[in-house]
């Protein structure tokens, strides 16, 4: 289902003269030999359809490297001025932050940045989001009552959940959310909080996929995860899935939305073909693609979330400069320090 969806927006793009105009065309014969080399901490089966569809309108050939955010990152830091990637398309946003420290990322144009809210992207232009991915609670829903879930994240902590909660301490996007936790509460809490989870006997897993299967199947009862995976499996096994998502009206770090994003590398030298890459990512057609084929928020207005989504605008988020996401390292610290990584 999903290439027929790519298949048929590229005809749709093709069909377009401003679509086109805009990318390049196949049929420019100066762009025939450009290529870009995408480094992308994004997971191949989601993306490579949207770039694929980017190359064929554009006659850009893209080139990608496929990795965890953090390795895509530590490797672009290690390679240095003789990196020959020139896009960076990452996770979460503390890959990002990292390599924006280091003067690895150079400034975006600012009308590709005035497509996409100032609260995901950097606030020095040196990367923006593509796609928004909301914490949530996904809970079995013959066990759980909504009504019994916390307003927040901190009431997991109570005795109430010995033996029901699942969590995936090595997950980066787990990271990211503890990474918010320090910065709204300091480590003090986010260990006293780490620990009162770990005090509950919460199951352990690698990711969030084999969570919210785990919630389904009742050997968990709720799982800390990203929104979107509960609608794949809705999309693959029917209505009938025993799991659905809570989001805390509480806000603070449990309603944390994040972005994967993506930035142009500044030893880049491919410049122009980098920035057309972006461009389309941020085109209503890219953005589409995200919130109908992978369940995720589009972040450019006028494109319509999935119908199962509860629209962004109504989740009570937590407010917080996703740059301040950027030391994932300490975060790591932290979880080590706890035991929660054991």
């Amino acid at each position: 289902m999903k290439y027929l969806y790519v298949a048929a927006l590229f005809v749709c793009c093709l069909s377009l003269s401003s679509c086109n105009t805009q990318f390049g065309g196949a049929g420019n014969q100066a762009e025939e030999s450009v290529s870009i080399v995408v480094y992308s901490g994004r997971t191949e089966n989601l993306v490579q359809p949207i770039i694929d569809q980017f190359a064929a309108a554009s006659g850009i050939e893209v080139k990608v490297k496929y990795g965890k955010t953090s390795e895509i990152a530590a490797t672009l830091l290690e390679e240095g001025g003789n990196s020959p990637a020139d896009v960076v398309w990452a996770q979460d946003p503390g890959g990002l932050g990292s390599l924006a420290k280091a003067g690895m990322l150079s400034e975006l144009p600012g009308d590709l940045l005035s497509r996409v809210p100032s609260r995901f992207q950097s606030p020095r232009g040196l990367w923006v989001g593509i796609s928004g991915r909301a914490r949530t609670i996904v809970y079995n829903i013959k066990a759980i009552d909504p009504g019994d879930i916390p307003k927040d994240i901190w009431g997991f902590t109570d005795s109430y959940w010995m033996n029901r909660i699942g969590w995936a301490p090595t997950n980066a996007s787990f990271q990211v959310m503890v990474t918010a936790m320090r910065h709204e509460w300091g480590d003090k809490r986010t260990s006293e909080w780490l620990e009162g989870i770990m005090a509950n006997n919460p199951g352990v897993y690698p990711k969030n996929t084999p969570i919210v299967a785990a919630v389904a199947a009742g050997e968990i009862d709720v799982g800390f995860v990203n929104h979107y995976y509960l609608h794949r499996f809705i999309a693959s096994e029917g209505e009938s899935f025993e799991a659905r998502n809570h989001f805390l009206p509480g806000g603070g770090p449990g309603s944390l939305v994040m972005v994967s994003g993506i930035g142009r590398v500044s030893t880049s030298k491919n410049e122009e073909a980098s920035l057309k890459f972006i461009e389309f990512l941020l085109s209503s057609v890219a953005q589409q693609y995200f919130a109908s084929q992978t369940y995720e928020y589009a972040l450019v207005d006028g494109v319509q979330a999935h119908r199962e989504l509860t629209p962004l605008s109504e989740l009570n988020t937590m407010d917080i400069d996703l740059a301040d996401l950027a030391d994932m390292q300490g975060t790591i610290d932290l979880l080590n320090q706890v035991g929660a990584m054991e």
